[in-house]
């Protein structure tokens, strides 16, 4: 493998001396692209993306010839691990995700296989592995996964959800069906992503999209616990270096103390939560990823300049801030908004790291 020519994103993850601070946005490769949405067009739909491992590999690849971005993330959607478990996953245009299989009872829950990364999820290895190759050490790559809660969720509905009412109904009724489903999950994401590390990525994120729905109790029990469990079972050390892990709930700002204790190397901040005073709670422990509104996308550039400036004045000086959005970029930024942003970054943190 070749010598990483940028480092800086992993240097921050373990809180070591960085030139500026390193910046990527999730969903960099998505529809906010016009080249993105070429390649998805040639490709079919988004299942047939993902799955091909040279298109999945051009996709990820796309943002780093627009921006001087210093991470690329594996290109693929978190309900891979459902697909592969067979519940036959696909998108309805304008709707989001769909299962043809639906997870009611406990007997659906006890016939679910935990899928072989490498057999059942082997295009996502294959994109791995391509988009190491074409990289060539330029910066590094991230691999992913849904957290088993999140996962749960769009099982449990059949899709995307407002309320999580079959979740939750669960959840309080019979809570040992749901531990069932979450534990599956659980060895699941803890093989795909020790998959994704011995592929090629360099760093890992669990994105807790829903985590923030639950109460405080049931937070703890039935997300962060089997977090928790998922990153005690990672690889840590590969090719040489740390993997680092990035633990993200979003609406989760309350429970970052909580966060620390399963052991990530980050925590990813939605923007709701103030970056300052996240840094004052997690000392010296843990590096923090965000967390600025991907919205301020679509103001003038002054103002994203200006809004950059304050988030990085509010984290302060020092290494272990990794710049992000507090989740995903919407589909109708203007890219040239994209580019402000994370020049923005480089430039205005450099006094930061002096």
């Amino acid at each position: 493998m070749s010598e990483l020519k940028n480092d800086r994103f992993l240097r921050a993850l373990l809180k070591q001396p960085v030139d500026v601070t390193p910046v990527w946005m999730m969903r960099q490769a998505g529809r906010y692209l016009p080249e993105y949405r070429a390649t998805r067009a040639k490709a079919g739909d988004f299942m047939s993306l993902c799955m091909n491992p040279e298109l999945a590999c051009e996709v990820t690849l796309q943002p780093l010839e627009r921006y001087p971005l210093d991470a690329a993330i594996l290109f693929s959607d978190i309900l891979t691990i459902p697909d592969a478990m067979g519940l036959g996953l696909y998108f309805e245009t304008g709707e989001g995700p769909r299962f043809r299989k639906e997870i009611k009872t406990k007997a659906d829950i006890e016939q679910l296989p935990i899928p072989n990364p490498d057999k059942d999820l082997g295009y996502v290895m294959d994109a791995v592995r391509t988009i190491r190759r074409e990289l060539n050490g330029r910066v590094p790559l991230i691999g992913f996964s849904g957290s088993p809660w999140t996962l749960a969720t769009y099982m449990l509905e059949g899709g995307s959800s407002k309320d999580f009412r079959k979740s939750k109904a669960m959840l309080y009724d019979a809570p040992e069906t749901l531990h069932l489903l979450l534990d599956k999950l659980a060895q699941s994401v803890t093989a795909y992503l020790n998959s994704q590390i011995l592929a090629g990525a360099q760093a890992v994120q669990i994105f807790d999209t829903w985590g923030g729905s639950l109460s405080d109790v049931a937070y703890k029990e039935f997300s962060l616990n089997y977090m928790q469990r998922i990153l005690q079972g990672l690889i840590r050390q590969h090719e040489g270096r740390t993997v680092p892990v990035i633990l993200f709930t979003k609406n989760g700002g309350q429970w970052l103390e909580a966060m620390v204790e399963a052991g990530p190397e980050a925590l990813g901040l939605d923007w709701t939560c103030d970056l300052g005073a996240a840094r004052a709670r997690v000392g010296e422990r843990v590096a923090l990823q965000g967390n600025m509104d991907p919205t301020v996308l679509y103001a003038s550039p002054a103002a994203i300049r200006q809004e950059v400036a304050r988030i990085l004045a509010r984290y302060g000086s020092g290494s272990g801030h990794v710049f992000n959005l507090g989740h995903g970029i919407t589909p109708e930024v203007n890219p040239e908004h994209a580019g402000v942003f994370i020049n923005a970054v480089h430039e205005l943190s450099a006094a930061y790291h002096a």
